[in-house]
């Protein structure tokens, strides 16, 4: 990914598009593509660069403060200057900072799973998108076959050939198909414009987006599951921005109770001047008085917050393995399913039809067993196309 901050990165950023636009996209190059140019992503960019002002701002001093009064009783004058200074804020400057540090820390996670979420949501479309224009071709060559079938049937019926009953099933199964072919147009459409969109792409760069005609291979053998509940809970990351939320409250907690009798500990600078009389110095400190507000009600809300996000934590890394579990159950089933159409149905829907079209060609199958096993062998195909 690459955060564009200036003319010259969106340039590069266009090059880059320009050379991954110009041939077929594999899963890969879309997910550059999308990494490089989709607008939440360079969002998601623009407040980590807030959040790294902020945390900057968290390591500079307080600024003083300064007062000035000019008083003036029976020609007299009084002039009164003092310069301030939080000194509870300097004092603990570095605990906020710390505090700060982990905040942007958890603004970096943030960031990366936003990289990680639009990674896997455009791998994913871009599959979704080529079985789909895939599955559109196919039902476009069974929408002429079909057509042809009618119209053979249209003609055997007209010279007695061929019973009422046949010539309405091939029209039904023409219309089927037509009406197969224009919902599969639009999948194929829909599925292209939500890759556009996750890779960012309008206008011309739709024009020039080019897919591939067929799903590649399937994978030899299935990802094993061995480890993968343990992977999700040392890396995923809503985890990992988890537990700095709870290391950050636990810092946090722990100002809390430092300062929770010091609320305002200003200390200031003193110099007055009166017409006439010699210039004073000196200097004041400003000190709230803990009188009907001991600190207990902000160190009991600090805890709070504390075992809510411990609790938090927790729930999110039972979800976390769940999620693993069902996932991957997910995945196998699909694998397996993909390999048995592969491996089973489609080679054997083949071959049925091709030993019916060798029974037909010696007069011992009918035309009706020909178009049926053509049509199971269709749906086959189709089943083993889509996701």
């Amino acid at each position: 990914p690459r955060w564009i901050k200036s003319d010259a990165d969106a340039q590069d950023v266009r090059a880059t598009l320009d050379a991954l636009l110009a041939s077929p996209l594999g899963p890969d190059d879309a997910v550059h593509v999308a990494l490089l140019n989709n607008r939440r992503l360079q969002a998601a960019f623009a407040e980590l660069g807030i959040a790294a002002a902020e945390m900057a701002q968290a390591y500079r001093p307080p600024n003083p403060g300064f007062s000035f009064q000019r008083l003036s009783r029976n020609n007299a004058l009084a002039i009164e200057r003092v310069v301030t200074l939080d000194v509870l804020a300097l004092v603990t400057l570095p605990l906020v900072a710390g505090i700060e540090d982990r905040r942007f820390e958890r603004a970096k996670l943030r960031a990366a799973n936003h990289v990680l979420a639009i990674a896997a949501q455009t791998r994913q479309a871009w599959y979704s998108a080529v079985a789909a224009k895939q599955t559109a071709d196919y039902v476009a060559q069974v929408k002429d076959a079909a057509e042809a079938q009618a119209e053979l049937a249209r003609r055997m019926a007209g010279v007695g050939n061929f019973s009422l009953l046949e010539y309405a099933r091939e029209q039904v199964f023409y219309a089927e198909t037509t009406a197969r072919l224009a919902r599969a147009r639009f999948a194929a459409t829909a599925e292209r414009e939500r890759l556009a969109r996750l890779m960012g792409l309008w206008g011309g760069d739709l024009v020039a987006l080019k897919l591939p005609g067929r799903l590649p291979e399937l994978p030899g053998e299935p990802q094993p599951a061995e480890g993968m509940e343990a992977k999700a809970i040392a890396e995923r990351l809503d985890i990992r921005m988890a537990r700095a939320e709870v290391e950050g409250l636990s810092k946090s907690l722990g100002l809390t109770q430092a300062t929770r009798f010091i609320n305002v500990l200003e200390v200031g600078y003193l110099r007055n001047s009166d017409s006439g009389e010699p210039r004073q110095t000196g200097y004041e400190i400003s000190l709230e008085i803990p009188l009907f507000d001991f600190g207990s009600t902000n160190v009991a809300k600090a805890e709070g917050i504390y075992m809510q996000a411990v609790n938090s934590l927790a729930d999110i890394a039972v979800d976390a393995r769940s999620a693993v579990r069902k996932t991957y159950a997910g995945y196998r089933v699909a694998y397996d399913l993909a390999r048995h159409y592969r491996d089973e149905i489609v080679p054997t829907r083949k071959r049925i039809a091709d030993e019916t079209a060798l029974r037909y060609g010696g007069m011992l199958a009918s035309v009706f067993e020909l178009l049926a096993d053509a049509r199971e062998q269709i749906a086959a195909i189709i089943a083993a196309i889509e996701p």
